[in-house]
C-alpha cells in the first residue's frame, strides 16, 4: 500500500489543528500518544475481544473499523513528529493461531517500547503491527483507504464546528 498520500492529508490536518487551536507543535506528541493508546482501546472495547465474561457479539464491521482508522490518523500523525514517514511497508500476517486478544497485547507493548525509545526501528514495528491486526480483523486496503478518507473529512468538519 502506499503511503505518501495519507501522510500527506495528516500533516495537512495536524497543521490546520495546531493553527486553528493555537497550539504549539512542541507540545502535543505525549497527548497524540496517549490518544493513541485510549483509541486502541476503545478499539478493543468494539472487538470485545477481551471480554471472556459476555455473550454480547462485537460491533458491526463499520463500526470497529471507525474506531481503527482513529489510530490510523494518530500513527500518522506520531511519526510525522518524528519524521519517520514512508511510502510503502511490507507487512506479513500475523501467524495463523493469533487471537485479536494477543494481537492487542502485542500492540500495548509495542507501543510502550517506541514512547520509551522512539526510533524509527520501533516506531515501524509498532505500525506494521497496527496493520497486522487490520488483517486479522479482516480490513482491506481498500476498506482503510476509503474510511481515512471519510474519518478525515469528519475531523476537518469537527474542527470547523469546535468539537
Amino acid at each position: 500500500m502506499k503511503w505518501d498520500t495519507l501522510f500527506s492529508m495528516q500533516q495537512q490536518l495536524d497543521t490546520y489543528i495546531l493553527d486553528n487551536q493555537q497550539l504549539s507543535a512542541d507540545h502535543v506528541f505525549d497527548k497524540k500518544y496517549l490518544a493513541l493508546l485510549v483509541e486502541l482501546g476503545e478499539l478493543a472495547n468494539e472487538t470485545r475481544c477481551f471480554k471472556f465474561w459476555s455473550t454480547k457479539e462485537k460491533s458491526e464491521k463499520n463500526v470497529i473499523l471507525e474506531e481503527y482508522v482513529d489510530n490510523i490518523h494518530f500513527l500518522l500523525s506520531l511519526g510525522l513528529e518524528k519524521g519517520y514517514a514512508f511510502s510503502e511497508i511490507e507487512v506479513a500476517p500475523f501467524e495463523a493461531d493469533v487471537s485479536e486478544t494477543a494481537a492487542f497485547n502485542h500492540l500495548y507493548t509495542l507501543c510502550v517500547a517506541f514512547y520509551s525509545d522512539q526510533t524509527k526501528a520501533n516506531y515501524l514495528a509498532l505500525f506494521k503491527a497496527y496493520l497486522q491486526l487490520g488483517q486479522l480483523l479482516g480490513f482491506s486496503e481498500h476498506d482503510l483507504k476509503q474510511a481515512y478518507y471519510d474519518k478525515n473529512e469528519v475531523n476537518y468538519e469537527r474542527q470547523q464546528t469546535g468539537y
